[in-house]
């Protein structure tokens, strides 16, 4: 995991960005385990990638301690809600995970019936997730098709390829994504969403502030601690290189002028509405980001 981000680099779900959905589905395994969300595929999920540390973490042989702190357990609890409340209140018959990962939510939500489930990633990412869970016996609970496809590429033709109808509304994630592109990609991306959605489509990802003067050198000071913690375990996770730095466009206001109408909650508030313990100084960066929702009202 230690090259650096750059166009047209590759990665599975052990090396680059890609262990990056690795980690979060490993923390998703011990907030279930402390019963604070229910994925129940987190854990073989993670154990089938095989990265030793990551499954000692993932199954409760080694202890979370430093390696996987209170706020990183309590913020998957967060986002994991967020966005499985999105999915089911959005109520649509056709939703898109995009930059699928671990994302387990085509096994586990209780989809209304006859919705329809796409979720895009890397062909070797879904192939590999559908051919683990297939194997513990797991079936979709709604109609789920998979897009094989790098959002750098046609991913949209991928998408009607598989039957994605343009025409009619969607829900849309973007979970855990917008800080690994690059800022244009990010525009980019949001904008396509936009022009493949039909009026009454939602839209669910997080809105990070813009930094202020040396916040970004505290973050990569952060990561570096969290990097150096993981390589003491033999876990090479340089993860201040994984993700862009640098002024963006936030996705709030740009999803606002593309004609969605937003509404949202910052991290901090989130853990004030799940009784959770609030944010140390170390990860009040965090505390400002804002999970958000949008409806498409052109």
């Amino acid at each position: 995991m230690t090259s650096p981000r750059r166009d047209g680099d590759t990665w599975d779900l052990a090396s680059s960005v890609g262990a990056t959905a690795t980690m979060a589905a490993m923390t998703r395994a011990i907030a279930t385990r402390a019963a604070l969300i229910d994925d129940p595929f987190a854990e073989p999920l993670v154990r089938a990638v095989g990265i030793d540390l990551l499954t000692r973490l993932a199954t409760g042989e080694e202890p979370s301690g430093d390696l996987v702190g209170r706020a990183a357990i309590d913020g998957a609890r967060v986002r994991t809600l967020f966005y499985d409340e999105f999915f089911l209140d959005a109520g649509l018959a056709q939703a898109v995970i995009l930059a699928s990962g671990l994302d387990s939510r085509a096994y586990r939500l209780p989809w209304p019936a006859g919705t329809v489930v796409y979720e895009l990633d890397r062909p070797d990412v879904v192939e590999f997730k559908t051919r683990t869970l297939a194997g513990l016996g797991a079936e979709p609970t709604a109609e789920r098709r998979v897009v094989a496809a790098d959002l750098r590429e046609d991913w949209p033709e991928a998408l009607r390829a598989a039957g994605f109808d343009p025409a009619l509304p969607t829900a849309w994630s973007a979970e855990g994504l917008l800080g690994y592109l690059p800022p244009d990609a990010q525009d980019r991306l949001l904008e396509t969403i936009t022009e493949l959605s039909a009026p009454g489509s939602r839209v669910a990802t997080e809105s990070r502030p813009n930094p202020r003067p040396g916040e970004e050198d505290r973050t990569k000071q952060s990561l570096n601690r969290i990097s150096e913690l993981f390589r003491s375990e033999n876990f090479d996770a340089d993860m201040a290189k994984l993700r862009y730095f640098g002024k963006r466009n936030e996705a709030a206001p740009y999803l606002t002028g593309l004609g969605w109408a937003v509404t949202g909650r910052t991290v901090r508030e989130l853990f004030e509405v799940h009784g959770l313990a609030p944010l140390e100084e170390d990860d009040l960066r965090m505390a400002e980001v804002r999970y958000v929702t949008g409806e498409l009202t052109k």
